[in-house]
């Protein structure tokens, strides 16, 4: 008797761990709203972190972030487990969102400048934007293969994951003053690759 209320209490024990996000993102893959509630429940707090300390205004911060959970609702069966975490997945979903918001909004105020008023009645043209977009994307991969890979993989996870300078020295397991050294060094040679003026 004491053996079958042991095995019931581990069992119990076991049957209450909390999903991973990766087995939460499957669910929501099947169209389950409450998996989709638990994930955002996850990760929200990190994914609005990330988006704000990109954008800095809150409001935009927030419906950015409102944006990325309708894409991942919308696109979780793309999710592939194999080629990567659920988080990583997420975080680069959101990072994506944030810098195509930050190019969005320059480019608007670049158009306003050229034109020299605010007219909404212009035809915008999303082809051009679209090319541009994938231009300059094409331009950062380029120039971020061009870093070390200790840089790389230190701009990776605080610009692309989100993680804070001592966040990124735990995971790599360095001091945070190598963290901050490499951060540097790499944001350096992006900014010279990219053709970037300060």
């Amino acid at each position: 008797m004491l053996d079958l209320m042991t095995a019931e209490s581990n069992f119990d024990a076991t049957s209450t761990a909390p999903p991973t996000k990766e087995e939460l993102l499957s669910r929501v893959a099947q169209g389950d709203q409450a998996a989709f509630g638990e994930l955002y429940d996850q990760v929200a707090p990190r994914v609005l972190g990330l988006v704000k300390r990109l954008l800095i205004d809150h409001a935009q911060s927030e419906e950015v972030t409102q944006e990325i959970f309708l894409e991942i609702w919308q696109t979780a069966t793309r999710y592939e487990a194999g080629r990567g975490g659920a988080s990583t997945w997420i975080m680069t979903m959101a990072h994506r969102r944030a810098v195509d918001r930050i190019r969005s909004s320059q480019a608007g105020r670049d158009r306003d400048t050229k034109i020299g008023i605010r007219d909404l009645a212009v035809a915008y043209d999303h082809v051009a934007e679209t090319v541009e977009v994938r231009i300059e994307h094409e331009r950062v991969e380029k120039a971020m293969s061009r870093l070390t890979q200790l840089q790389r993989q230190a701009v990776s996870l605080a610009y692309y994951g989100g993680y804070s300078h001592s966040e990124v020295a735990d995971m790599l397991h360095i001091p945070l003053g190598t963290v901050k050294t490499r951060l540097r060094d790499g944001l350096i040679r992006l900014r010279d690759e990219l053709g970037v003026t300060s």
